[in-house]
């Protein structure tokens, strides 16, 4: 299938700090609000769209969790050159933020670019040591007086990239999860008669400990969850085969486990069998650090819900740019629409 890369950019580029989701929420909101019979947010900030179900006399209930913010950090501290200190909201590589340019989301946005000492007047000891993120400051080539006018504490800051298509991938910031957030909107548009109640659930605050999937959860009681969201595709060079988790143009990665979730067997199986089934190239993921949304999916419902993941490959998670096959992006919006369609043809009973 030929992806929507103009949504892709524009849903990617959306800012979006944990716990400063209002900007991106408001894109997704547009774009969903004719794919569902009703859409609402939550307390938390979760957007919840409900498709509901063609068969449904049980009122059988599958939640899908996309996350919708991404990496930042937040201003915590403003100096007296007029340099701004700030916190990380979510893990970042640290060696990554050298010049990179950020965004600033104050009265009005500011770009700054990440600073740090320079080589040139660093020890030996200095240089051999690895970067922390403590040791950046974000310069806005502005004296206090005026930084002032615009930024305070609290005011949240993101990356400074656009989209871009490189060879057979794309690449950009926040593919982690946004490219998550794009496939469920298209599996909704795609998909026409679910059997079951569909709650698309596009969350708040993944990055700092899915918060949002865990108030969501807990308020719906699914039946079924499935959670969207990247994972790691190591396969560089130097990287040995048994860590490279998944692999890009190899497919839709089906989550066994990672640190947060052992996903249930009979998801996993239903997924494998959906992706064998529709023929979707489909690759296993056991991510051996690392948790998402599937693990508030699983276990912060009343009854606990049959849960698994799908998963997008991506290479460079968690550094200033991302990168994931166009390919594999295709592979699991169809394994979503095609799983949510034939929920009803799978013997869940069985153990």
């Amino acid at each position: 299938m030929e992806l929507n890369i103009e949504l892709l950019s524009r849903i990617c580029k959306a800012p979006g700090a944990p716990g400063y989701e209002n900007k991106i929420r408001r894109l997704v909101q547009e774009e969903v609000a004719s794919l569902a019979d009703e859409v609402r947010v939550d307390n938390m900030g979760n957007l919840i769209a409900l498709k509901k179900g063609q068969n449904n006399p049980d009122g059988k209930k599958v939640m899908v969790a996309a996350h919708m913010d991404e990496i930042g950090f937040i201003v915590t501290h403003i100096d007296e050159g007029g340099f701004v200190r700030f916190h990380t909201l979510g893990g970042f590589d640290p060696k990554t933020l050298t010049a990179q340019r950020v965004i600033i989301h104050g009265k009005k946005d500011i770009i700054g670019v990440m600073g740090s000492k320079p080589i040139h007047v660093m020890s030996q000891e200095e240089r051999n040591k690895l970067p922390k993120t403590t040791d950046y400051f974000i310069d806005l080539g502005l004296p206090k007086e005026e930084v002032e006018k615009y930024v305070r504490v609290g005011d949240p800051i993101t990356r400074e990239r656009d989209l871009i298509e490189i060879g057979d991938c794309v690449n950009g910031k926040s593919i982690d999860n946004r490219i998550s957030v794009f496939v469920l909107i298209e599996a909704l548009r795609k998909l026409k008669n679910n059997p079951y109640d569909v709650y698309a659930v596009f969350t708040v605050q993944e990055e700092v400990g899915i918060r949002g999937a865990n108030v969501a959860a807990h308020q719906i009681d699914p039946d079924f969850g499935l959670g969207l969201d990247t994972t790691i595709a190591f396969d560089v060079p130097g990287a040995p085969a048994h860590e490279k988790v998944t692999e890009l143009g190899k497919g839709a990665a089906i989550k066994i486990m990672d640190a947060s979730a052992i996903c249930d067997p009979r998801m996993v199986d239903f997924l494998q069998t959906t992706a064998e089934k529709s023929t979707i190239k489909w690759q296993p993921e056991i991510l051996t650090a690392g948790g998402t949304d599937t693990a508030g999916l699983q276990r912060m419902g009343r009854r606990g819900a049959i849960t698994g993941a799908i998963s997008i490959p991506t290479r460079h998670l968690h550094q200033v740019i991302e990168m994931a096959h166009k390919e594999d992006v295709a592979a699991c919006i169809d394994l979503l629409e095609s799983a949510l369609a034939t929920f009803d043809k799978y013997n869940w009973e069985h153990r």
